[in-house]
């Protein structure tokens, strides 16, 4: 699971999960780049971490273009860039869903795009998703995040299967809920804390560990012969549902 001299890039690193993630990244050797469109928060974690901050705003392709190549070499990319915006079907707006589309789908097509060329044999790619990618929500506005988590899904084989003759691995790894300021929401209610338990076969939602670790062993070497996975850190539910 070493990653000594390796040099991770990671959009959206600073958040909740991406700050564990990197932190893990660092833990195991490797030279972690920090990049978000707050520099302030990219940088505090990368001092923490001896690391490196960039500014980077992922809706911008030509940004995305420029800053990757400025780094100049990649070994391992790791998307960690998402959002939500809750819409019931027939309150979906356009401008919101677009939005969605923009961050979490157009934008892992061009960062991924923008790694590869800077990586060699050997160079790993991973995405972070979420279940939604294979499974609805009853109850709840999720047709552009379930959208865009399902459509990453499929650019993740996709690419797997074209950066597969250069000797790169491409993966996905989709937690359910996990237990950051972004699935607080979820927690803080005693009726969707009860329902999640109730849901998930190991009656528990997921701590950063959990997910961290699936993400350092597609980074690692251990995970050299697979290719177009996605991985579901779920508990349970995808086998269940």
């Amino acid at each position: 699971m070493s990653l000594k001299g390796k040099i991770a890039f990671v959009p959206g690193g600073y958040g909740g999960l991406g700050s564990a993630i990197c932190k893990g990244l660092a833990r195991e050797g490797a030279k972690v780049i920090v990049a978000g469109r707050d520099f302030a928060k990219a940088k505090a974690l990368s001092k923490r971490i001896e690391g490196k901050a960039v500014s980077l705003d992922v809706r911008d392709v030509a940004s995305i273009e420029k800053t990757v190549k400025a780094l100049g070499r990649i070994d391992i990319l790791v998307n960690c860039v998402g959002m939500q915006r809750e819409q019931k079907l027939e309150d979906v707006t356009e401008e919101a869903f677009d939005e969605l589309l923009a961050t979490n789908l157009k934008a892992a097509m061009f960062l991924a795009q923008a790694a590869a060329k800077r990586q060699k044999r050997g160079g790993k790619q991973v995405h972070l998703l979420s279940v939604r990618a294979q499974l609805g929500l009853r109850g709840r506005g999720y047709s552009a995040y379930c959208a865009t988590k399902g459509g990453l899904a499929m650019l993740v084989k996709q690419h797997a299967s074209e950066l597969g003759a250069r000797g790169i691995c491409v993966n996905g790894v989709a937690p359910t809920v996990v237990r950051t300021e972004m699935g607080a929401h979820w927690l803080k209610n005693p009726r969707t804390r009860a329902w999640l338990k109730e849901r998930i076969p190991l009656g528990r939602v997921a701590e950063p560990a959990d997910v961290v670790g699936a993400v350092l062993f597609f980074c690692s070497p251990a995970s050299d012969f697979i290719t177009g996975q996605i991985l579901y850190v779920d508990g349970g539910i995808t086998a269940s549902q």
